[in-house]
């Protein structure tokens, strides 16, 4: 089962992020998707916050690509190390475009159930997103 799981994860990153591709949502995270760590209040609940979360990425950092760089499951869940990294052409939380790039480390815990993705919980170097991007500047500045 583990290795279905990490399967799951690396489809679903590679359709999302990569690819832009919304229906794998539909196919791999589950209507009543919890994220325990939202990166803002006002997500909308569910799977349709998930793809309200990824196709805002993907508006602004239109060739976003999200590499797995170590992957480890056990039971139901699946935890991926990965490098996400774009180019910041469009809005962005209320930023405009800076035409800069950034490259950060991500870690994201995934319990999937029935084939379906039903939590996250998530860590990412947003402070080192936002100093890449030039928003805010490098400690000591």
């Amino acid at each position: 089962m583990s290795e279905e799981n990490k399967a799951i994860a690396r489809r679903l990153y590679n359709g999302m992020s990569s690819q832009g591709d919304w229906s794998v949502a539909d196919e791999l995270v589950a209507e009543n998707f919890v994220d325990h760590n939202p990166p803002g209040p006002d997500i909308a609940p569910g799977r349709e916050g998930f793809i309200q979360v990824f196709s805002g990425f993907r508006a602004a950092f239109p060739d976003m690509t999200m590499t797995i760089d170590d992957q480890v499951a056990e039971g139901d869940k699946v935890v991926s190390r990965l490098t996400a990294s774009g180019t910041h052409l469009g809005d962005y939380v209320g930023m405009p475009a800076t035409g800069k790039s950034f490259s950060i480390g991500v870690i994201d815990v995934f319990r999937i159930e029935g084939g379906m993705i039903v939590e996250r919980w998530g860590q990412s170097d947003d402070m080192g997103m936002m100093q890449q991007l030039g928003v805010i500047p490098p400690p000591g500045e």
